[in-house]
């Protein structure tokens, strides 16, 4: 029981740390505050299970740096790349598209993004992750029991009410997909932005959101593009 306890306790803090590191790199980026991820909470849960699975099966990596920097990519491209799927097969969006950024896969992963996962994942088991045990390891079980529990428990319900208002998102896009434009996006953020607040946070948090259709309009609109462009040479 404490392991388990100790091993969700990691996964809220990985997905905390994980939330703020997207925070921060919003702010510098568009100088605004945003609540990213698809949770309500300050976490993103991808960070929480890449942490967990880097810390369970790359520790006995450790004595190789190399080794452990190429698997820490190898193990969070493959999360990220499976996490887009099924959020797209789940939700009928594309919810992060690389396509435009050089050496990508399926526009769900690319190099740019695959590379820092090497790095975290030697700070993580070199430095953050000894740390943050360190100091898990100074408070009482019972204590510790206590406060996952909490956490747990606003863990499930956050999740149970951003799965409804992601829902709402599936079924405007139903909606919306019957008009067969290039401006379906525009108009179910337009729509979920009038919504409620929590509405309007899942389009702040993922601006560059695409429904399938609209995803697929663009990638034939790029082979076209392509394909006259090798005509006329």
């Amino acid at each position: 029981m404490n392991e388990v306890v100790m091993f969700f306790l990691l996964f809220i803090i990985y997905a905390f740390l994980g939330w703020l590191m997207e925070v921060c790199i919003t702010l510098v980026n568009s100088h605004k505050f945003v609540n990213r991820g698809f949770l309500i909470g300050p976490y993103c849960p991808i960070y929480g299970y890449g942490c967990l699975l880097i810390i369970i099966l790359l520790k006995d990596y450790m004595d190789s740096p190399v080794v452990l920097f190429f698997m820490a990519i190898i193990i969070c491209s493959i999360l990220e790349y499976m996490t887009s799927f099924v959020m797209e097969k789940l939700f009928n969006a594309r919810w992060w598209d690389y396509s435009d950024k050089k050496f990508n896969i399926n526009g769900r992963i690319c190099l740019e993004t695959m590379l820092p996962f090497g790095i975290l994942g030697c700070l993580i088991l070199y430095i953050v992750n000894p740390f943050i045990v360190s100091i898990l390891e100074k408070i009482p079980s019972l204590a510790l029991t206590i406060i996952a529990s909490i956490l747990l428990i606003i863990f499930i319900v956050d999740n149970v009410i951003s799965f409804n208002v992601v829902s709402s998102l599936k079924t405007e896009i139903k909606k919306a997909e019957a008009d067969q434009t290039e401006e379906i996006t525009k108009k179910i953020k337009a729509i979920l932005s009038r919504k409620s607040i929590l509405h309007k946070r899942l389009v702040n948090a993922f601006p560059h959101i695409k429904t399938k259709n609209e995803f697929l309009i663009e990638i034939r609109a790029k082979i076209d593009s392509k394909l006259e462009t090798l005509k006329r040479k």
